[in-house]
């Protein structure tokens, strides 16, 4: 155990199974980063990263490491390696590991330089540090206790005029500093809702007591404020259960650098693979992943990115095929990782999946026969090209698209949704490019009769949220926390923000005798609504014209963002697609594509990215590609490396399926299609225009409103209602034993037990029985009656997981 940490730290990452003994260390050296330091400030910091080897691998021993000042009237060190000025002078800091010993030169200067005050620089930080403008603390819509601060503070001169002059000025007391609310609450002499932040003894206590007894200043409007954050290090191959402590350093405008690591947000991306700690200790735990941490700072945000290989490592790795390069990026990954993808799946799952992936239909039990007994070694690829001429095809892929643009009948009307879906539908149906998919919608113009992409800008109507869900569906790209601030967990500004949304204010519906008209005319003008400054259309990214261009501004939008330089399109599409066939993007949320959600397998989506590109954003060509590769047609049995991992396209998973697409299942293999209100008979779920027709079924199992183009809309998670609806429901035994449904015809059909129970399997699960089941089921239809027996074997083959699940 390592004798430098705080017992209670000991005892509790003990108990995790951290790795706090350092491996082998005795017989290694170490390294300090940085070898020598310079301080300049009292308010100066840095921190110390200690780095050794284990296995050959970079290891982070920085928490095992034992600090000490030569000088201490120099400088401090604490027990995290954290250098803090205390008068001018020179010194060194002794750095010791199990008995080794490393020195860094420590120089601290302009201790006793009077300190200038700045509100943004030296108050805010400790404000976002400690969650007071957080939306669950004092930036929530109605504040706290009549204290309301901005979001993370975006609003500098409304947080300084709510701490100065509400209220009397009563948040602050320059004339005993002690006594000021904004101390007194944090510190625990007052009473305070959020309990004590503060300690009296901390830096932060004493930076806001100066600010305060300074007479409060807002400080230099020039002063330089925040560039760019950097993380160190950037990124580490982390062995399972170790650790690893982050440094942050603030980039100023003036090129100044410094460490602020202690008022820095962390955010980690997946806590099933690590956390991370408020001083920024990364702690990962025994999944295999790509974990990534975010660190926030004034505005600024940066990702450290860690690769935490299998504990159990791979002594000889097996020979995998690869059909294309999806393949050779996938296993690349799992090779780093020690993990071993499943094997093939067998004809029977993988003409289920398929079918379910491309055209959100189950085989008949003549189809699943057919293919089995194919023995053309080619007959898997045949089957994609056959799925995709099929009209399941455009009905499926349509159904997801109209729930991402929205097509709602309650505000668009009959005919005007209709004309939508029709747009929708014919653009997969005649295999449209996605690029000039996207180019008519983000131009369209006309009546919203004839226009079907026209209609989507009576449903989203607002230029703001018009941008944000075109940002959203065509980029991956979620701005719309940039309309009142900055973007929490990405680059995003309020002027980004307002230079999308100056691309949709020429915009209007104007009624006519034949109907409405959609017109994109005039020059409106966009003010940024904190600074009045005028901002000109600009897609995101890219830097600010210096006046609005002429005609219709959408165009311009649309050539940036179809472009296949664009650096979001395609992998968006891509991703998209990619999700839809394996159930997970490689960046997830498909819709929340930023530097602090980066993808799994950064190779595998470029690639992914640079063949739609190739293919001129063909995205049948895409699905070809995807159901050809070994990794699409994997197994979803685990094999003994990659159990635990859901992250890393080791095996197929286990996916809920669409409401609409396991109630068309129910209705297929029980032989009686279902009605819907005000749709012509024979319709099926999967063909729906319509997303508020009623319906018990579809409701229960997630069917979306379309209120807004969030991939979240449709509710994957399995419940209670959902399993109970599917045992109980009358209307499901109904199908089951109607006289004119599957079973009754199967049981007149096949006389012989074991062809019934063969039928049965191939109309449920698209596969033959084993021969234990098989003799199962004979077992339970020679029980009789014969045909109950089949109702019985049928709704118990109907309620498994095989048959409700893809997989």
């Amino acid at each position: 155990m390592n004798p430098y940490l705080p017992p209670p730290m000991r005892n509790s990452l003990a108990l995790l199974g951290f790795a706090l003994l350092v491996p082998g260390v005795g017989a290694q050296d170490f390294t300090v980063d940085p070898p020598q330091v310079r301080l300049v400030g009292a308010t100066a910091r840095y921190t110390l990263l200690v780095d050794g080897k284990a296995d050959g691998q970079i290891v982070d021993w920085t928490r095992q490491a034992k600090f000490r000042a030569e000088h201490p009237d120099v400088v401090q060190v604490n027990e995290q390696g954290q250098l803090l000025p205390k008068k001018n002078g020179a010194t060194q800091v002794i750095v010791e590991v199990q008995g080794r010993i490393q020195k860094v030169r420590v120089t601290v200067a302009d201790v006793d330089r009077p300190r200038e005050y700045h509100f943004e620089n030296d108050v805010t930080p400790i404000l976002n540090r400690f969650g007071c403008n957080s939306s669950g603390c004092h930036a929530q819509q109605d504040g706290q206790n009549g204290f309301k601060l901005s979001v993370f503070g975006f609003d500098m001169v409304a947080d300084y005029n709510a701490l100065t002059r509400e209220n009397r000025g009563r948040r602050i007391f320059p004339a005993a500093p002690e006594l000021s609310l904004l101390l007194a609450k944090p510190a625990g002499d007052r009473a305070h809702g959020g309990g004590v932040k503060i300690r009296k003894d901390s830096a932060e206590y004493e930076t806001l007591r100066g600010w305060i007894a300074a007479g409060a200043p807002f400080g230099d409007p020039k002063t330089p404020g925040v560039k760019s954050l950097r993380v160190e290090p950037g990124e580490r191959i982390m062995a399972s259960k170790t650790q690893q402590q982050l440094r942050i350093i603030a980039v100023y405008e003036d090129g100044v650098q410094k460490d602020v690591t202690h008022h820095a947000r962390f955010q980690s991306n997946s806590e099933t693979l690590g956390a991370v700690s408020p001083d920024g200790l990364v702690s990962v735990g025994a999944m295999a992943g790509d974990l990534a941490v975010m660190a926030h700072y004034m505005g600024s945000v940066a990702t450290f990115r860690a690769l935490i290989p299998r504990s159990e490592k791979i002594a000889q790795y097996p020979k995998i095929p690869v059909h294309n390069f999806i393949d050779e990026h996938v296993q690349a990954r799992l090779k780093k990782l020690n993990l071993v993808p499943s094997g093939l799946a067998d004809d029977a799952e993988y003409l289920r999946r398929v079918y379910l992936d491309v055209i959100g239909t189950l085989p008949t039990a003549t189809e699943a026969r057919r293919f089995l007994d194919d023995k053309n070694p080619a007959k898997r690829s045949a089957l994609v090209d056959e799925l995709l001429e099929r009209p399941e095809f455009a009905d499926f892929w349509t159904m997801e698209w109209a729930d991402t643009l929205r097509v709602e009948r309650t505000v668009l009307g009959h005919k005007r949704a209709y004309a939508m879906y029709r747009w929708i539908r014919d653009s997969f149906a005649q295999n449209k490019p996605f690029d000039q998919f996207a180019r008519e919608l983000l131009t369209a113009e006309g009546q919203l009769g004839d226009t079907g992409p026209a209609n989507f800008y009576k449903v989203v109507t607002k230029p703001g949220e018009t941008a944000s869900s075109l940002s959203q569906v065509f980029l991956g790209i979620r701005i719309a926390c940039a309309e009142c601030h900055h973007h929490p967990f990405d680059r995003w500004s309020q002027s980004d923000y307002y230079g999308m949304q100056a691309f949709f204010t020429q915009l209007s519906i104007r009624p006519t005798g034949r109907g409405d008209v959609l017109l994109a005319q005039g020059d409106p003008v966009t003010k940024h609504p904190r600074t009045g400054d005028t901002v000109h259309p600009h897609p995101l990214g890219t830097e600010m014209p210096e006046s609005a261009p002429t005609g219709d501004r959408r165009t311009v939008l649309a050539d940036w963002m179809t472009s296949p330089k664009n650096p979001w399109f395609a992998k968006n599409i891509a991703n998209r697609v990619w999700a839809h066939m394996f159930g997970r993007g490689v960046i997830d949320p498909i819709d929340d594509m930023r530097e602090t959600n980066p993808p799994s397998n950064p190779e595998l989506l470029d690639a992914l990215a640079r063949h739609v590109a190739e293919q001129k954003f063909d995205l049948k060509q895409l699905i070809r590609t995807i159901a050809a590769s070994y990794t699409y047609q994997q197994a979803s049995r685990p094999g003994a490396t990659n159990l635990e991992d859901s992250l890393n396209f080791s095996r197929s998973l286990f996916r809920a399926l669409p409401a609409e697409v396991l109630l068309d299942m129910v209705s297929q293999t029980t032989g009686i299609e279902e009605k819907f209100v005000g749709a012509a008979p024979g319709t099926r779920a999967i063909q729906l225009w319509d997303s508020k027709v009623p319906h018990y079924f579809l409701k229960l199992f997630g069917r979306p409103q379309r209120l807004t183009a969030c991939i979240c809309e449709r509710v994957h998670e399995p419940t209670v209602s959902q399993v109970l609806h599917l045992l109980n429901s009358p209307e499901i035994q109904n199908k089951l034993s109607n006289d004119l449904g599957a079973v009754a015809r199967m049981t007149r059909q096949f006389k012989d037990d074991g062809k019934l129970a063969e039928e049965l399997y191939l109309t449920f699960f698209s596969r033959l029985p084993s021969a234990a089941e098989s003799a199962a089921a004979v077992k339970h239809l020679a029980q009789g009656p014969r045909r109950q027996a089949a109702e019985d074997l049928a709704w118990s083959l109907l309620n498994s997981l095989e048959f409700r699940f893809n997989h």
